[in-house]
């Protein structure tokens, strides 16, 4: 995997928290955050955490639960730890595939939208087994195709055709996107010694004040970014502009919605 699918570092951070999470992530974070919920952990592990959008929704919502929230990126995390009612939440930088823990130590491992940019799923799922508790429970969540994620799909539209001839799929539809295929989850959780397995597909709303929060999001803060400055060297705020102006074109000038669809996987030994 290029190291631009791997690292948001710089201002990144910032812009991807400020634009998606109220875009696209909140609303699945309330979805997920409620499934954890329902099986009143006492101990529960992120991997994956971000800019800890779902952390922050875990520790509203189970006060009294034990979390411990990872990344393999650094900058991510020191921008989710610098965010109030986190206090006690654990914050620790790991590596998903060879995580720090000991064995059979939480109630759940969750994880939003990040099994997508692991290398090695079936290692990162392994580590996930062998975390849990007897009895545990593992859930996460993939994106389905970007054909079925409109914003995402404009925008990548939208920034393709200012690309290179013969560059590779846009990040977007290369990583975020490109993990829906259920049957191939569900081969690598059971190589990685989960027996039972649900895959649900889970449709929402995506709303935003006007067109440029999704392109400014997409655009500047992913690593779409590294992409657009590698292959139009100067010309990011240009290339944001047309994605603004692509989104109003198809969604309209003022609040914009769109359908946007999640897939939500829970996995047991």
């Amino acid at each position: 995997m290029p190291q631009t699918d791997r690292v948001f570092a710089g201002s990144v951070p910032a812009l991807y928290d400020r634009y998606l999470g109220p875009l696209i992530f909140e609303p699945y974070a309330a979805d997920m955050t409620a499934r954890v919920a329902a099986g009143a952990p006492r101990s529960i592990l992120e991997t994956a955490a971000g800019t800890g959008i779902l952390t922050h929704a875990l520790a509203r919502v189970l006060p009294e639960a034990g979390i411990t929230a990872t990344d393999l990126n650094q900058p991510m995390l020191d921008f989710a730890a610098a965010r109030p009612g986190v206090e006690r939440v654990v914050w620790r930088q790991a590596d998903a595939q060879n995580l720090p823990f000991g064995e059979n130590l939480f109630d759940i491992v969750v994880c939003q939208f990040g099994a997508m940019f692991f290398p090695d799923r079936t290692a990162a799922y392994r580590e996930a087994r062998r975390v849990l508790k007897p009895g545990g429970r593992f859930l996460f969540s993939v994106w389905d195709r970007i054909a079925e994620n409109d914003f995402a799909a404009v925008v990548t539209d939208a920034v393709a055709a200012w690309l290179p001839a013969g560059s590779p799929l846009p990040f977007l539809a290369r990583i975020p996107h490109g993990y829906h295929d259920v049957g191939v989850i569900e081969s690598e959780l059971r190589r990685a010694g989960f027996t039972r397995f649900a895959a649900e597909i889970v449709v929402k709303q995506s709303r935003a004040p006007s067109p440029r929060e999704p392109a400014i999001g997409y655009c500047e803060g992913t690593p779409m970014r590294g992409e657009i400055e590698s292959g139009a060297p100067g010309r990011l705020t240009e290339i944001t502009e047309a994605a603004v102006a692509a989104v109003a074109a198809k969604f309209g000038d003022g609040t914009v919605d769109a359908k946007m669809q999640a897939i939500v996987v829970a996995a047991e030994i």
